[in-house]
């Protein structure tokens, strides 16, 4: 990671152009500088703020530090003592900007159905060479929702059918999953702010959504865990009085498995920073009654539904 102080202390952004880059309100940017003396903007004779790159790096690790339950006064004092011994805090890393993506030659859905093809044939290198393609082209949202989700549904369609056997989807998804784990691997990995925990609840095998949406929150800078398939709740709520998570979002597709997590959310709610509950899957997209009965939070039916949810709930503490 990097320190801020490395970064430019060149007064060039406006107030909303920093606003827009961290998510905090001016009267709130102003409220720190008059109270706690965190940043000091260049003032223009108009007198309009202009910040540096470091006063945004500052504000962005400030914001996750809030985010992991520390108050602003913590937080100023945490940056004075640092400052006091000539220390700047690390950046929060988060995925560098990517260049724009070239036209692909084709849609989403044609690579779905050639993936779909390469993973009943059992090529693997055939496998590999799709998924280096579609990173050229698309997105990880795009490739997740329009091409591995449909080739993975056509796999599961072809088994139900009994054109292929359960050998055949089972190496599809281990084919399938380690090159998502090599995804997430390769991303930076933020180490503080708020604990989001993910996995699939009890008795839940199918973790391929869960893992993608593991791998779009760590883009997007969270601090993620990926627990795997099959959490027993107990163990959950063990783990989960020992890390304080700020959330825990659990893939659902069975009545059964939703039928152990009863309870859950309410006991989640008793821990010491009460951790919430969030979760997805096929047995709850048409069944509200069944959403009822669980609490916690409905993600929605698409990995981008889940995603936009967790960054307004994460943002509303």
């Amino acid at each position: 990671m990097t320190s801020i102080g490395t970064y430019s202390d060149e007064p060039f952004y406006t107030i909303k152009v920093v606003q827009a880059r961290t998510g905090i309100k001016p009267v709130t940017l102003r409220a720190w500088e008059r109270r706690y003396d965190l940043l000091t903007p260049m003032r223009m004779p108009n007198g309009y703020r202009l910040y540096s790159e470091r006063d945004i790096q500052l504000l962005l690790w400030v914001q996750r530090k809030l985010d992991s339950g520390k108050s602003i006064s913590e937080v100023a004092e945490e940056f004075k003592q640092m400052r006091a011994r000539g220390e700047w805090p690390e950046t929060i890393q988060t995925a560098a900007p990517q260049a724009p993506k070239p036209k692909p030659p084709r849609p989403a859905r044609d690579y779905a159905e050639m993936l779909f093809g390469a993973l009943i044939a059992h090529n693997e290198e055939r496998v590999n060479a799709i998924f280096e393609e579609v990173q050229k082209y698309f997105d990880l949202l795009t490739i997740f929702q329009e091409v591995i989700a449909p080739a993975m549904e056509l796999v599961g369609e072809a088994w139900y059918r009994g054109e292929i056997r359960i050998a055949t989807e089972h190496m599809a998804s281990n084919l399938i999953k380690g090159r998502l784990l090599n995804i997430m691997q390769n991303l930076p990995a933020a180490k503080e702010g708020a604990l989001i925990l993910v996995g699939c609840g009890p008795d839940e095998g199918h973790e391929l959504a869960a893992l993608m949406f593991a791998i779009l929150l760590r883009q997007e800078g969270y601090f993620v865990e990926y627990l795997g398939p099959d959490l027993p709740v107990e163990d959950l709520l063990d783990y989960a009085a020992q890390v304080r998570p700020k959330m825990i979002v659990l893939a659902v597709n069975q009545e059964s498995t939703a039928y152990q997590m009863r309870g859950f959310a309410e006991k989640l709610a008793n821990l010491r920073g009460k951790p919430r509950l969030a979760y997805a899957g096929h047995y709850f997209d048409e069944n509200e009654s069944a959403r009822t009965e669980l609490g916690g939070i409905y993600l929605g039916k698409t990995l981008a539904e889940g995603l936009e949810k967790i960054k307004q709930l994460i943002s509303a503490g």
